[in-house]
C-alpha cells in the first residue's frame, strides 16, 4: 500500500511538472529566470546583475526577439543566502522556467545548481566564480565570468611581482568564495616564496574586527588581502586606520562595489582588487553605455556586461539549436561561439567561459578607479 501511495505521488508530480513545462514551451514569450540578491547587505551586486540581463532582453526583443517570440524576465530574490536560494531554485521548477541567469553569490549558485541541472533548466551564472561550481560533470551549469582559480593567482602574482611586501596576512570571511579565493591567493603567494604569517577567517556580519587588527598589528603585517564581499572589509579598512595599522588591502571582486568607500571612507584609498575588465570602456560598447546612461544606471559594475552576456548565450543558444528544449539549447552552448558585449565567448566541457581575464585595479575614494596591471 506504501508503495503505490508513493507511486501515485511520484505520478501526480510528473504530471504536474510536465504541465508547466508544455504551458512553457506553449506560451507566447521565453521566459528567463532572474535570481540574485534583491534583499540583504549584496543588494548592489544584485542590482548590476538584474540590470545587465535586463537590458539584453529589452534590447533582444527590440530587434524582434528569439525566433519570433519576446523574453520575458522573471525576477527572484535569493538574497545571497544558500537555503533561499534553494527555495527560490525549487520556485523556478514549479514555475516552469527553463533558463535562469544567476545566482550570483557562489554560496548559493552551488546548491541551486544541483537543482537546475536535475530539473534540465539551464543556469548561467554572470558572477559566480568558486570552481566548484562547475567541477562535477554538469552540462546545463555555464558561467560568463572566470574562477576563482584563476582569480586567486592573479592576485597573488600581482602581490609578489609588484607589491613586494615584507610581511603578508590573509584573511576570509569563512564562506565558500571569500575562503575559496583567500585559499588560492596564500597558495600562489607561498609558490613564489611568500611567506604568508597570518592566515584567518572573520565572522561575516561582525561589526567590531579589532582582534584580528591587533593581531595583525603584533605580526607587523604591512599587507592584507581579504577574501569576501565589501560590508565587512569596508569596517576592517576603517578599523584599521583608527586603530593605526599601516598596511596594503587587497580584495577580489565581491569587495569591488563603490559602497566599500561608504563605508571605510578615506581608508579605502588604494585599495587594490581584482576585477573583471572594464567592459564599459570598450569603444564598441559605446552604444549599449548609452543606453544604460539613459536609464540612469551604472553599466561600471563587475556583473553587469557579464548578465548582459548570459541573455545572449541563452538567446543564441535557442537559435542555433533551433528549439526551446533545455537539453538541446546547452548541447548548442557548449559547441558554439557567442559575439557578446565581453567579447566572443566559447565554453569548456564544464560550462566555464574560456580565456576570461581578471585586471588589477587600484581603488579611488570618490574618484574612479585606476587600472594598474602590467600591460
Amino acid at each position: 500500500m506504501k508503495m503505490a501511495t508513493k507511486q501515485i505521488t511520484k505520478l501526480f508530480a510528473a504530471m504536474v511538472l510536465a504541465g508547466f513545462a508544455s504551458h512553457s514551451f506553449a506560451a507566447d514569450t521565453i521566459k528567463i529566470g532572474i535570481a540574485g540578491p534583491k534583499t540583504g547587505p549584496l543588494t548592489q551586486y544584485g542590482d548590476m546583475q538584474f540590470a545587465g540581463a535586463k537590458m539584453a532582453i529589452e534590447q533582444i526583443n527590440a530587434k524582434g526577439g528569439v525566433d519570433g517570440k519576446k523574453l520575458e524576465a522573471v525576477d527572484y530574490d535569493d538574497a545571497c543566502d544558500p537555503k533561499q536560494a534553494v527555495a527560490v531554485a525549487n520556485k523556478v521548477v514549479n514555475d516552469g522556467i527553463k533558463f535562469v541567469v544567476g545566482h550570483l553569490c557562489s554560496s548559493s549558485t552551488q546548491p541551486a545548481s544541483d537543482i537546475y541541472e536535475d530539473e534540465g533548466i539551464i543556469m548561467i551564472t554572470p558572477a559566480a566564480t568558486g570552481p566548484e561550481i562547475t567541477a562535477r560533470g554538469y552540462k546545463m551549469i555555464f558561467r560568463t565570468i572566470g574562477l576563482d582559480s584563476a582569480q586567486g593567482p592573479a592576485a597573488g602574482n600581482y602581490i609578489a611581482d609588484h607589491v613586494k611586501p615584507k610581511i603578508v596576512a590573509v584573511l576570509h570571511d569563512k564562506q565558500q568564495y571569500g575562503e575559496g579565493i583567500a585559499t588560492a591567493v596564500k597558495k600562489t603567494l607561498e609558490d613564489k616564496g611568500v611567506k604568508v604569517a597570518v592566515f584567518e577567517g572573520v565572522n561575516a556580519g561582525e561589526k567590531d574586527y579589532s582582534s584580528v587588527i591587533a593581531k595583525l598589528k603584533q605580526a607587523n603585517v604591512d599587507f592584507v588581502y581579504y577574501g569576501g564581499y565589501h560590508p565587512e572589509l569596508g569596517l576592517i579598512l576603517r578599523q584599521a586606520k583608527e586603530k593605526g595599522l599601516n598596511a596594503k588591502f587587497m580584495g577580489p571582486e565581491g569587495v569591488g562595489n563603490e559602497s566599500i568607500s561608504q563605508i571605510a571612507q578615506g581608508a579605502s584609498e588604494g585599495l587594490l582588487v581584482t576585477l573583471p575588465k572594464a567592459f564599459d570602456a570598450d569603444p564598441a560598447n559605446k552604444a549599449l553605455v548609452e543606453a544604460f546612461a539613459a536609464k540612469k544606471q551604472d553599466p561600471t559594475g563587475p556583473f553587469v556586461f557579464p548578465a548582459y552576456a548570459a541573455v545572449e548565450v541563452i538567446a543564441g543558444g535557442i537559435e542555433q539549436a533551433k528549439s526551446e528544449d533545455p537539453a538541446k539549447v546547452a548541447e548548442a552552448i557548449h559547441k558554439g561561439t557567442y559575439k557578446t558585449p565581453t567579447g566572443n565567448l566559447k565554453f569548456d566541457a564544464k560550462g566555464d567561459v574560456e580565456d576570461f581575464k581578471f585586471v588589477v585595479y587600484e581603488w579611488h575614494f570618490g574618484k574612479p578607479k585606476t587600472e594598474v596591471s602590467p600591460q
